[in-house]
């Protein structure tokens, strides 16, 4: 995972061994919140693959295989289905098909919604299908277009009971107007990606201001240092698929 894609190389290359630390604690943060936790084998082909998010979309009625934007992330698709077929059946498993793109980290579901960012990974094809996919089994989907970010939930993240965080390029964003928004500021906007996780909410360490709000919007939250992911561009969201 140190020679996985960064935007960021002036953050310098993951520490190795802290990165395997806070993946620990992460997992002992879901398991906090009650869900059983698949922890699957490392795959060194595969730089970025911790970051399992942008493989697939979990929903409760289907599985969708994405079909990642990132040349050298798009094998790892291939590499989920067997994890996800422990999940769900044959005939509920559809795939993403090229020429369209999609990557997890454009995904965004609230309720039965999901809104789908169209990204430099993720292409109107995608979404296409994608949006396609959902309303067979009940859904529906959007598209918001990104102007600066790398993913959809770089920025903006859904924390159920109405409530989503959002930062920079979203705090405006006519599609996120009917939710109570907690706005985070420019010097905060990595921690916009924290993730509900049945009540509770896992906020990365280090960023005070959002760890207040989330509390002051009354949840219970537990803290997750995610320093060496972001220098990948990953955070808490990227690292799990969550169903």
């Amino acid at each position: 995972m140190t020679e996985g894609i960064t935007s960021a190389p002036e953050l310098g290359k993951p520490d190795y061994e802290l990165a395997i630390k806070q993946h620990d604690d992460y997992i002992a943060a879901l398991k906090s919140c009650n869900v059983e936790v698949t922890v699957l084998e490392s795959d060194e082909r595969y730089p970025d693959s911790c970051f399992v998010e942008d493989t697939a979309v979990l929903t409760k009625r289907c599985a969708i295989i994405t079909n990642p934007g990132a040349a050298s992330r798009n094998g790892e698709k291939d590499e989920i289905v067997g994890a996800v077929k422990q999940f769900y059946a044959d005939d509920q498993i559809e795939y993403i098909k090229a020429p369209g793109t999609l990557e997890g980290g454009d995904v965004m579901m609230a309720g039965d919604h999901f809104y789908v960012g169209r990204s430099a990974r993720t292409n109107e094809e995608g979404i296409r299908q994608f949006i396609s996919i959902l309303e067979k089994y009940g859904f529906s989907g959007s598209e918001v277009p990104l102007e600066k970010v790398l993913h959809l939930k770089t920025g903006v993240n859904y924390i159920e009971n109405n409530n989503m965080l959002t930062a920079g390029e979203f705090v405006e964003k006519p599609e996120f107007e009917k939710y109570n928004k907690i706005v985070i500021a420019e010097d905060e906007a990595y921690a916009a990606n924290c993730i509900w996780v049945n009540g509770k909410v896992i906020v990365p360490w280090g960023y005070p201001a959002v760890e207040k709000a989330v509390r002051d919007a009354g949840y219970e939250v537990i803290l997750v240092d995610t320093s060496e992911y972001r220098k990948l561009d990953g955070g808490l969201s990227c690292l799990s698929l969550r169903f």
